[in-house]
């Protein structure tokens, strides 16, 4: 599988927790060999803009596209799940997402930001990424998020709460996976979502 290198913050600590589940991973900028994976990971930290614009100098945008029209599986994690919406306010300035999943990233709402720590999820029934951890805690660090839908019918959705705010935690749809937590950074229960994840890919 490819973890594709875009110059974001945390792309060796998801290389080197994917690698553990006992993946052979490989991290890099080449469209070519991203495309051609059998499992595509996009993380990301920091700004949606910055992540955006990080992503369409290796032209990442398309090859997500290419990949999901393809049927090959993408996972996006923290801002590298955010980007994969139609677009993020940061500050009252729209930012054009990759546009796969329909919504707007935005501030939470909560008094306390940001969302910093570890917090159980609302996985629904029959949750692919969740089997077996959906009682579980994951590690959140992030102050933007997604608040509603509508989704269609053939996008499901894990749910997050914090300080009264209730925002998108994870998304399955086909091939498409993300998530809002980091599963690197949470322990046993994400190495197993990780691991779940990489077993679709067989």
């Amino acid at each position: 599988m490819a973890v594709l290198d875009y110059g974001s913050g945390n792309l060796h600590s998801a290389t080197r927790a994917l690698a553990a589940t006992g993946a052979e991973v490989v991290l890099t900028a080449d469209v070519d060999v991203a495309l051609a994976a059998d499992g595509l990971v996009v993380p990301g930290v920091g700004a949606f803009a910055a992540c955006m614009a990080g992503l369409e100098a290796v032209g990442g945008p398309a090859l997500i596209r290419e990949r999901l029209r393809l049927g090959r599986p993408v996972l996006g994690i923290c801002v590298g799940h955010q980007v994969l919406f139609t677009e993020g306010d940061e500050h009252g300035v729209l930012t054009p997402g990759v546009g796969v999943l329909p919504g707007r990233v935005a501030e939470l709402s909560s008094t306390r930001l940001p969302h910093m720590g570890w917090n159980t999820v609302e996985a629904p029934q029959g949750s692919v990424l969740f089997a077996g951890v959906a009682d579980e805690r994951f590690y959140f660090v992030h102050s933007y998020g997604v608040h509603a839908g509508p989704f269609p019918d053939d996008v499901s959705v894990t749910w997050v709460e914090h300080g009264g705010d209730r925002v998108v935690a994870a998304v399955e749809r086909g091939v498409l996976s993300s998530t809002q937590f980091h599963p690197e950074k949470s322990g046993a229960a994400g190495a197993r979502l990780l691991r779940n994840w990489v077993d679709t890919l067989a």
